[in-house]
């Protein structure tokens, strides 16, 4: 009897989380589309095929969908540069961030309509409790990378997460103008200049 309920749990689980991901998926894809401010709830049920209380058992209005979808987005670019980081190759841990920065930028680069959703706010998820037993499911974040890749390096800073904030919010501030405007130079134009601050945060914050 145990296996069954366990089951019937699991099942309503699993459908649970599949209404959870198309009402997302919809979202996101008419907020490409027609903006957020001309999108509304029923737009985004109707695209996902379910009851409009449905939406209401995962998020309180449509500006709660698009907070959920910029700090998904946001980790997924971050997990996505984890995986292609090699320690093995890359030693200095200066090295190990900046590479992971230009992958994101890269990612980006190749997807303005991202860019454009997530705006500004690459860090949001970062700081937003719960998000990632939400969302990383176990997985070592861009936080939790950062933490280590000090304490493997020896590296003792002030306040690293301060140090980080401000890396991750000058990244995401900047390469928003430099890919969408070009301002103030083209984003692989503005690269360097990007880079060599962040190594002199990290240099005049010991």
């Amino acid at each position: 009897m145990s296996d069954l309920v366990e089951k019937i749990k699991t099942k309503i689980e699993d459908k649970k989380l599949e209404k959870e991901i198309k009402l997302l998926d919809s979202a996101y894809k008419l907020y490409l589309t027609k903006g957020i401010n001309n999108t509304s709830i029923q737009d985004i049920v109707n695209e996902a095929g379910v009851a409009k209380g449905t939406f209401y058992l995962y998020f309180k209005d449509k500006y709660d969908i698009q907070e959920v979808l910029t700090i998904k987005k946001s980790n997924e670019l971050f997990h996505k540069a984890l995986d292609s980081l090699n320690t093995d190759v890359i030693n200095k841990f200066d090295d190990q961030l900046i590479f992971v920065i230009d992958f994101v930028i890269d990612e980006l680069k190749k997807n303005p309509d991202l860019v454009k959703f997530i705006y500004k706010d690459l860090s949001f998820g970062f700081y937003n409790q719960g998000i990632n037993t939400i969302f990383e499911n176990g997985e070592i974040g861009i936080y939790e990378t950062f933490m280590h890749g000090l304490k493997t390096n020896n590296l003792k800073l002030k306040n690293p997460e301060v140090t980080l904030y401000m890396i991750i919010e000058l990244t995401s501030s900047t390469i928003f103008n430099s890919i969408i405007k070009g301002v103030p130079l083209p984003i692989d134009e503005y690269k360097p200049y990007l880079y060599k601050t962040i190594r002199n945060i990290l240099n005049e914050d010991k």
